[in-house]
């Protein structure tokens, strides 16, 4: 009986050590008094005034699960039906009835772990920029006198404002773990409103600035997760896209169109080769079908090909154009839908 109570005290003493190292592992732990106000009125916490850091730091304790981790247990069931409607998830009407099973599904597809979302908010700076625009990003680095690469590229941009921004936030004297309004100041009230309205987010009533700025601030974390899936997603449909139309356009060449393209590209072709190996070395260089290479082949092999192999090389050229189009507007058009349907107020 007393090797038992040992172990039982020795597994409570555990129990508290890992909860009170999780709580010394918190990113609002090193938040400054102002940081904690501003999460728990972003969040429409409230909190007394005046109150003791240890206060405040309690109620972002107590409510950083429900806003931050799982935000999703306060959804209702229709709200949750719509995100996993948007993972191409289909929902049965039964079960739109049944909140916990609907939010254990949305569990399962939700962008980030609890850990991942904690480190998250460890550094901001990982992530604060991931859904500004490209004017935007320019126009904070413009203000803040941080040269812009040339050609400006938008990941080359980004990083240098997060190399950049803990030394701006020092220089005029503001908080950056969880930052104030003085990080969207090149933020027009047109920008603050167009966010909330693409990104599904109702602006607050009245609306005020202040307000304005509260609730992009709120969603910014969820917004750029989403962008990033979103253009995630993009990339490898068109990468898909990219293949199956480079398919076509090798189908639609004459083996001498095949060779021809292959010596101008410095590619070797045995003696022989038959057409499905000429469509195997082409397939195996069918990255050299882009850039300069490409206004080769629609010129070039079109000109010496017979009249019925020209007129196959046109159609494969126009319907690469066509289709490519399609997987430009289709991407375009998931991400929106993966905004419109997931990030809510």
């Amino acid at each position: 009986m007393k090797l038992f109570s040992q172990i039982l005290v020795l597994g409570l003493v555990a129990e508290g050590a890992l909860a009170s190292s999780w709580f010394s592992k918190a990113a609002y732990n090193k938040w400054h008094e102002t940081e904690l106000e501003r999460w728990l009125s972003d969040n429409n916490v409230p909190y007394p005034t005046p109150a003791d850091r240890k206060d405040l730091e309690n109620l972002v304790k107590d409510n950083w699960q429900s806003k931050i981790s799982t935000p999703y247990n306060e959804w209702d069931s229709a709200r949750l039906t719509s995100f996993l409607k948007s993972k191409g998830v289909e929902t049965k009407d039964t079960a739109a009835t049944n909140t916990d099973g609907l939010i254990a599904q949305v569990k399962n597809y939700w962008y980030e772990t609890e850990d991942k979302a904690e480190a998250a908010w460890g550094d901001v700076t990982s992530w604060i920029f991931d859904s500004w625009t490209d004017s935007q990003l320019k126009a904070f680095a413009d203000k803040h006198g941080i040269p812009v690469p040339q050609p400006r590229k938008r990941d080359t941009l980004i990083q240098k404002l997060r190399a950049n921004y803990e030394t701006i936030s020092k220089k005029a004297g503001e908080t950056a773990a969880y930052p104030g309004n003085w990080l969207y100041e090149t933020w027009s009230e047109s920008d603050l409103k167009e966010f909330l309205d693409e990104h599904g987010i109702p602006a607050p009533q009245p609306t005020t600035r202040d307000k304005l700025i509260a609730s992009v601030r709120r969603n910014a974390r969820v917004a750029g997760l989403k962008m990033n899936e979103a253009t995630a997603s993009a990339s490898k449909s068109a990468a898909a896209a990219a293949q199956t139309l480079s398919d076509k356009l090798l189908d639609s060449w004459s083996d001498s169109q095949i060779k021809e393209w292959a010596d101008k590209n410095n590619i070797k072709v045995p003696q022989g080769s038959k057409r499905n190996e000429l469509l195997a070395i082409a397939r195996k260089h069918r990255a050299q079908l882009t850039g300069d290479n490409a206004s080769y082949s629609a010129k070039s092999a079109a000109s010496q090909a017979s009249a019925s192999g020209a007129s196959g090389f046109g159609a494969a050229t126009s319907n690469v154009a066509s289709q490519g189009a399609q997987a430009t507007n289709y991407a375009s058009a998931k991400a929106d839908a993966a905004f419109d349907s997931a990030i809510g107020a």
